[in-house]
């Protein structure tokens, strides 16, 4: 690891997109920014995506994050849901890999289990646990900025060694790593 990188830590959602970045120095983590982009306003889903997008290459733009982490969508029951947050995530992710910045993804479980040290923690107990790690004021009133935040604290605590999560460090790779899901015409 080299001794200073940033991390840019993405909860994809179509209703509000968490994101946190931090700063690693010498193995230490500070926070840079907490914050969510909120999409509720807006009705028509591909406005939405298209806001993901760009809020992630503006964040890829005014940071410069060396690497990115982004939760991966968990299964659930309704597959217009899992549809929808597949498609925020995707976009987020061709944000990042349209700048060549790796990207790995962590499930759910994988975050709560780093940040807490139980894979069934709650959203309050991470915050809680960010908020003590990161010396933190206050808490954001939706806790999905924290969701994001410790995606990227996930990867700090997770550099270095062999994950079950996918990475990825440009289309190429992706591609390789994904031939199942690649179309050839």
């Amino acid at each position: 690891m080299s001794s200073e990188k940033i991390i840019l830590g993405i909860d994809p959602g179509t209703t509000i997109m968490g994101f946190g970045l931090i700063k690693v120095v010498h193995k230490k983590m500070e926070l840079i920014q907490l914050d969510e982009l909120m999409l509720k306003k807006y009705d028509d889903h591909y406005v939405k995506l298209k806001l993901i997008f760009e809020r992630t290459i503006h964040l890829i733009e005014t940071y410069h994050p060396d690497e990115i982490a982004i939760e991966a969508p968990f299964f659930g029951k309704n597959v217009q849901s899992m549809l929808k947050l597949g498609r925020a995530q995707g976009v987020a992710m061709a944000a990042g890999l349209s700048r060549e910045i790796p990207i790995t993804e962590y499930s759910p479980k994988k975050i709560k289990m780093a940040i807490t040290g139980n894979g069934n923690a709650s959203k309050e107990q991470v915050a809680k646990m960010l908020q003590s790690l990161l010396k933190l004021k206050s808490l954001p009133k939706n806790l999905d900025a924290t969701d994001g935040l410790a995606a990227a604290v996930c990867h700090f605590y997770n550099s270095g060694k062999i994950t079950a999560g996918k990475s990825y460090t440009g289309w190429t790779a992706f591609v390789k790593q994904n031939g199942n899901r690649v179309k050839n015409n």
